[in-house]
């Protein structure tokens, strides 16, 4: 038998490089999750549309989203607009494509002379198309036309 020297294995040496691996999958989930959300954050502003049978989806080429909060505040495609800011903006909408609708999404609880004033800047502005956005009433309950 024979005693020789032992002979010593190099250590392995530390890695330098950065594993990206978890960081890609990380990234991954991120961004289903904002696919998945996205459609959902389609308007910030809060509002109790009123409900009716006769509501549907239209398809409309050209369009602006007017809205008009419970408080009387008004939004043009979600930005607030002040009323002679509003009449500006409607106009130069018209400008550009003359048959642009007005989507007009106002409260339950506006008043009825707050939404026709809107309308009359619309109309003023020169866009006659105006539809008014509601939400399809339920199934099972069935809403009178009328509350007295």
């Amino acid at each position: 038998m024979s005693f020789g020297r032992l002979e010593r294995m190099p250590s392995p040496q530390p890695m330098s490089e950065i594993n990206v691996t978890p960081l890609v999958d990380v990234m991954l989930v991120l961004v289903v999750i904002f696919i998945i959300t996205a459609p959902l954050l389609g308007s910030a502003i809060r509002l109790d549309l009123p409900k009716t049978d006769a509501a549907r989806h239209g398809n409309v080429a050209a369009f602006v989203t007017l809205v008009v909060d419970q408080s009387g505040q008004t939004f043009l495609n979600d930005r607030p607009r002040k009323l002679d800011e509003l009449a500006l903006d409607l106009a130069q909408a018209a400008t550009q494509n003359p048959d642009t609708e007005v989507q007009l999404r106002a409260d339950a609880a506006v008043p009825y002379g707050k939404v026709v004033a809107i309308m009359g800047l619309a109309q003023k502005a020169g866009l006659s198309r105006i539809g008014f956005v509601a939400e399809p009433a339920p199934a099972a309950a069935g809403a009178p036309l009328v509350d007295r």
